[in-house]
């Protein structure tokens, strides 16, 4: 055998079906090759829920994956990130309207930090205090969703709309809305990381006595 041959086979890359997590019902995410399973771990997929769902009224969701597991010809990912495209959170922005948005960092039954932001388009221009109350009921109504949710059960109630819904039905009785959605969901902090923290927490208060 020729030292060409050889060498071509060392370098043939082995391709791997990368799968979307169980919330996403196992969807396969596409393919990624490596020449060692190790290579693999770590690396970020991006798709719309559009493509999971083929469902091209849903391509607005952009939804990141990252690979935590390899099995023989498989990669299998968890859920990192959902944000919706700005150029429809653009689509939605009306002149003499008010865009109320937030920033809510959670944290589920299960014990995921998530970082949720929610946004409100209201018909008309609000005033300051309508809007500090329109931003409350967001904050409100996000931590009392991961309060009563697992990691699971939080990313599936904002994907499929069940929360900005919520909110709506809640915020709109403050000043008339257009629109609520959740624009971006991003986690934080995995269970054995926040586990980690408070661990360092409690010793540094520990020290300090």
């Amino acid at each position: 055998m020729s030292e060409r041959s050889v060498s071509k086979r060392k370098q043939e890359k082995r391709w791997y079906t990368v799968m979307a997590p169980e919330m996403f019902d196992r969807a396969e995410l596409g393919e990624t090759p490596a020449d060692e399973p190790e290579m693999v771990y770590d690396r970020t997929i991006q798709t719309t829920l559009g493509e999971l769902k083929n469902d091209p009224s849903e391509n607005n969701t952009k939804l990141t994956f990252q690979i935590s597991d390899v099995g023989s010809d498989a990669a299998y990912t968890d859920f990192v990130q959902h944000e919706l495209t700005r150029d429809y959170l653009r689509s939605l922005t009306r002149r003499g309207t008010s865009k109320v948005d937030a920033f809510v960092t959670v944290l589920t039954t299960d014990d995921y930090r998530v970082q949720v932001q929610p946004v409100a388009y209201t018909t008309k221009s609000a005033d300051h205090s309508q809007e500090r109350a329109i931003r409350k009921t967001m904050v409100d109504l996000v931590e009392e969703a991961a309060a009563e949710r697992t990691f699971e059960g939080l990313v599936e109630s904002i994907v499929e709309g069940r929360l900005s819904s919520a909110i709506y039905g809640e915020a709109k009785t403050i000043y008339p809305l257009r629109r609520v959605e959740i624009q971006k969901t991003r986690v934080e902090a995995k269970p054995e990381e926040v586990a980690a923290e408070e661990e360092t927490s409690v010793d540094v208060e520990d020290d300090g006595e």
